[in-house]
């Protein structure tokens, strides 16, 4: 009986490994299809696509920060481009979906698509807004620059307002969404209509899924943090940064390097890079002021502010915010080149008072014995001369001692001004509590603080990465909603530099691009 037993537990095990290779098998011939074409009698969608592996490696947003890799991190080109195209739907409206990014393991597959609406027609168009079936498993990880929701087995798009109107021969490819599903994705059966309800959503069911304080964007199911990004104008309501709609906006960017010395990353696909593949949503332009080649030290001030006027233009082409950085350092007190500032931001505020999304940053790091008082004493002659053509955009005040005493402004705040906030500069290696307890006591006081400039090394720039102290930091920053700039965009030989030294591209950049400081920036971002 024992024999007989055996016999057929043996017989049993072989029929299950049997089954199982043929599961795995089809499995695995799902995954790897790459080619595909599917017609619709309403609506047109092709695929192509280059051959490649879907088995990479599944980003590793969980792990601690010292044990990630540049095998852990967020895979970059997997593929060629591959675009889902709808044609000639609605008309003159041309919709695609354009493959930024995927990455995923054997369990699920998430996907960074750009939603491109082009205008074929001789008209503006109004009020686009996009349907698309999706399949029980389908997720909306997070999406930026449209609004999106998914009800009843659709997902809809719809625009915000810098992109609601599609001009004849344009098209928008500011709007992204990441999706994750089990197998591949698919766009069949989308179609495209010229106001929301054309697609079977209204703006008013749009407006319900907002939650009042919040961010539109939606939290990442990969384990990231929401990702915010172009809302309009914004304003500060006590120590937030908002939009018009008085949803609490947190702003997460790149500042460059002195943009003197390392002018060439100042352009449109350099930018395009940050904002599509690592999810930043503000540059900062550094424009030193009292080292040698600075603004007031022998620095050729026309190319200095052509770099500017350039800057603010790809980022708001590419619907970013910008900031103007009066970078002082060398000079410690900016009451030393006062005139000059003066004369700057009444140039900057003249060119730029209607612009949605400059910001002013009118002393970067005040140092060497300046006080509160001699910052202050600055900023209320520097704020008339932005105010007078700028009635309401966003000034940056720094504060003392590298802009690290915002306790100072919050005894004595500048007043009879609007959106004002309070600058605040920290590296992970050699400011810890002591600095975190200081700037959370100011925004418990009521002081709104951005933080313009800060990097996961120490103070010199070019020391020991702390980890455990960035993410202390990032619990914080994320807890009160602050907006934050990393430092810096360059490929200097320095450990806060965001490239490697090696790299010589000026866009473009991919994960293998990257210094350990810029790895962990992609990572917090996304």
């Amino acid at each position: 009986m024992k024999n007989k037993w055996k016999v057929i537990a043996v017989a049993e095990t072989i029929v299950i490994a049997v089954v199982l290779v043929f599961i795995i098998g089809f499995l695995m011939g799902r995954m790897g299809k790459t080619d595909k074409t599917t017609k619709n009698a309403e609506v047109a969608v092709t695929e192509s696509i280059n051959e490649t592996k879907k088995d990479m490696p599944a980003k590793q947003t969980d792990a601690a920060p010292d044990s990630q890799t540049e095998e852990s991190t967020q895979t970059d080109a997997v593929k060629e481009k591959e675009t889902f195209e709808v044609k000639e739907a609605n008309g003159n409206l041309k919709l695609s979906f354009e493959l930024v990014q995927q990455w995923g393991d054997e369990t699920k597959y998430y996907y960074n698509y750009s939603v491109v609406v082009e205008n074929t027609g001789d008209e503006p168009t109004e009020e686009w807004a996009v349907k698309v079936p999706v399949s029980e498993d389908f997720e909306l990880s997070s999406y930026w620059n449209a609004e999106c929701v998914v009800e009843d087995g659709y997902l809809y798009v719809t625009p915000v307002d810098f992109n609601r109107v599609v001009k004849p021969g344009e098209k928008t490819d500011s709007v992204g969404i990441i999706i994750a599903c089990k197998g591949e994705a698919s766009f069949e059966g989308a179609v495209i209509g010229t106001k929301a309800g054309d697609t079977g959503t209204s703006g008013t069911e749009k407006s319900e899924t907002k939650q009042s304080g919040q961010n539109q964007s939606k939290q990442s199911q990969t384990g990231g943090n929401a990702v915010t990004t172009y809302q309009g104008k914004l304003s500060v309501n006590g120590t937030n940064l908002v939009d018009k709609d008085n949803n609490v906006v947190q702003l997460r960017g790149i500042s460059t390097h002195g943009i003197a010395w390392y002018p060439e990353y100042v352009n449109y696909d350099s930018f395009k890079t940050l904002r599509d593949e690592f999810g930043a949503n503000v540059i900062r332009l550094a424009m030193y002021t009292g080292e040698g080649g600075g603004y007031c030290a022998g620095g050729n001030q026309e190319e200095l502010k052509k770099l500017i006027d350039e800057g603010v233009k790809y980022a708001t082409d590419l619907s970013m915010y910008v900031i103007i950085d009066w970078h002082i350092l060398s000079d410690n007190n900016p009451n030393t080149n006062k005139d000059a500032a003066k004369v700057f931001f009444e140039e900057m505020s003249k060119k730029y008072g209607d612009y949605d999304n400059v910001f002013y940053e009118i002393c970067n790091e005040p140092n060497g014995g300046t006080t509160w008082e001699d910052v202050k004493k600055y900023a209320e002659e520097i704020i008339p001369v932005i105010r007078k053509n700028d009635k309401d955009g966003i000034i940056l005040v720094g504060t003392p001692t590298w802009s690290q005493d915002v306790d100072k402004a919050l005894e004595n705040p500048i007043t009879g001004y609007d959106n004002i906030m309070y600058v605040l500069h920290f590296y992970a290696a050699t400011h810890k509590d002591d600095l975190r307890n200081k700037m959370t006591k100011a925004i418990d006081g009521g002081l709104p603080v951005f933080i313009s400039e800060f990097s996961i090394c120490d103070a010199s720039g070019n020391g020991g990465i702390d980890y455990d102290s960035a993410s202390k930091w990032l619990d914080v920053i994320n807890q009160y909603h602050i907006s934050y700039v990393g430092w810096n965009l360059s490929n200097k030989n320095e450990s806060s530099a965001i490239l490697k030294p090696s790299c010589t591209k000026t866009s473009g950049y991919t994960v293998d691009d990257l210094s350990d400081t810029g790895k962990w920036l992609v990572e917090t971002f996304q």
